[in-house]
């Protein structure tokens, strides 16, 4: 017997300020994944080789993190519930610890420890505070939002804000360096962030009945995890995904800079086209494309078109031609940031109808693990292949060997990426019949609780 259900279990007032929070979330974090390379290597003349030998080791550090702060997010019992509790109090210590990765007081050409040690002490503080925050906040998503069109709706909302963070923390932070500094910079983006979260915060609820869920072991929590095709499928296309997009916002500074020879600044105007075609596309991508397919072929579509629009790139001769090259990779960025998350929601619905448990917290958490490990791949990628090219931070001038190491950088990885996660999600099993199945049980769980 099939369960019907309505589209919308929610008010729009609830999803719009759920989705408001995604800016305060994302803002910061972008601009971390953007611009911290160029802030450290490039401003603050940390040696390259020194800055890939410490990402690599902050990469364990971040991926393990993620797993154990969100088997720890399920455990959770307080008077706020499980989730709640980490976005009401991790709010406002992720963002002060934002700003201060943007105020080192060292520079790597006169005391190099000094500021390694300043920049792995604040980004590691940094980085705990944002995996136990988004993960509460991130958890929320399939427990407040219970089906596929009313979570395609709110994914929408969300990437309308987190677009205006790609701006924000992506697109902007060179220009508003030029401004106020890379310090002013970061207080800026703070204080937009704490704003955001918390004018959104009185929307979050949580199931009644999930408030106690916290009784599944650890090592049966991991078996479980592992041992789920659908999420291996998901969240390694998704680290593909994060490599690709990785190395694309790591590489575009130094593209534009010594490929290009052209202000850095222009990246503002490069990645503000990319975001906002990305932006204006969430609804189309929704109701023309998502809605009317699925999640999986959604995904494989939209990274399809991103490796149409990153590969003219490596023979880009102007910057109009990049221009237009950006406009074609917002087409492609709309649909993997409207339905990043709604891939993994199913994904924990499958295993909640397996398991009885639902476990977001381990999942989003086990996700944040996979493709922290992307980061590992940006980094390392970016350690041996600059220098191979001649790149040498310590150098006044570069020589004109980079031109290609950087194009070949924005390009060859990036389309990598993505063909591996089109692989990834033509594996995906959680699709058709199956997937109707796991909503149809799952809404009868929902009316069986409301009905006791």
């Amino acid at each position: 017997m099939t369960v019907k259900t309505s589209e919308f279990q929610t008010s729009i007032k609830t999803r719009i300020m759920y989705s408001l929070m995604s800016l305060g979330v994302a803002t910061p974090a972008e601009a971390v994944a953007g611009v911290i390379a160029f802030y450290i290597v490039d401003v603050k003349n940390l040696p390259t080789e020194w800055f890939a030998a410490f990402w690599f080791f902050y990469t364990i550090y971040n991926a393990l993190n993620n797993p154990a702060l969100g088997y720890l997010s399920d455990r959770t019992r307080s008077r706020w519930g499980r989730r709640i509790p980490y976005v009401l109090f991790g709010g406002l210590p992720y963002a002060v610890a934002f700003a201060l990765l943007f105020t080192a007081p060292f520079d790597g050409r006169d005391n190099p420890v000094g500021l390694l040690i300043y920049f792995g002490t604040a980004i590691i503080v940094w980085e705990g505070l944002y995996t136990a925050f988004a993960t509460g906040y991130y958890g929320l998503l399939p427990e407040m939002f219970g089906n596929y069109g009313e979570r395609t709706d709110v994914a929408a909302k969300m990437n309308i804000f987190q677009t205006v963070a790609l701006v924000l923390g992506a697109a902007l932070p060179p220009l508003l360096a030029d401004i106020l500094g890379w310090s002013g910079m970061a207080t800026v983006l703070a204080v937009i962030s704490v704003i955001a979260i918390y004018t959104g915060y009185p929307a979050l609820f949580e199931r009644a009945d999930l408030k106690t869920d916290t009784s599944f072991p650890f090592m049966q929590a991991l078996k479980y995890t592992f041992a789920n095709r659908s999420y291996l499928t998901a969240a390694g296309a998704q680290t593909m995904r994060f490599f690709a997009t990785g190395s694309l916002q790591t590489g575009i500074l130094f593209y534009l800079k010594y490929s290009l020879k052209v202000d850095e600044g222009l990246a503002t105007v490069i990645l503000g086209i990319a975001f906002l075609v990305a932006m204006f596309s969430l609804y189309p991508w929704r109701n023309w494309v998502a809605n009317k397919l699925d999640s999986r072929r959604t995904l494989m579509l939209a990274n399809a078109v991103m490796i149409l629009g990153i590969v003219p790139m490596g023979f880009s001769p102007n910057i109009n031609f990049t221009y237009v090259a950006a406009a074609v990779l917002g087409v492609g960025l709309g649909g993997l940031i409207l339905i990043g998350d709604v891939i993994i929601a199913e994904v924990i619905d499958e295993d909640e109808v397996k398991t009885g448990h639902q476990r977001a917290g381990m999942y989003f958490g086990m996700s944040g693990f996979l493709i922290t490990l992307s980061g590992l791949l940006v980094s390392s990628v970016f350690g041996l292949l600059m220098p191979a090219f001649g790149y040498d931070t310590l150098l006044e001038v570069q020589p004109a060997t980079v031109d290609l190491g950087f194009r070949i950088f924005l390009t060859v990885p990036t389309s990598i990426g993505f063909l591996l996660a089109i692989f990834l999600l033509w594996l995906y099993p959680l699709h058709g019949k199956r997937l109707q199945n796991i909503r149809e049980v799952l809404e009868k769980k929902k009316q069986d609780v409301g009905n006791e």
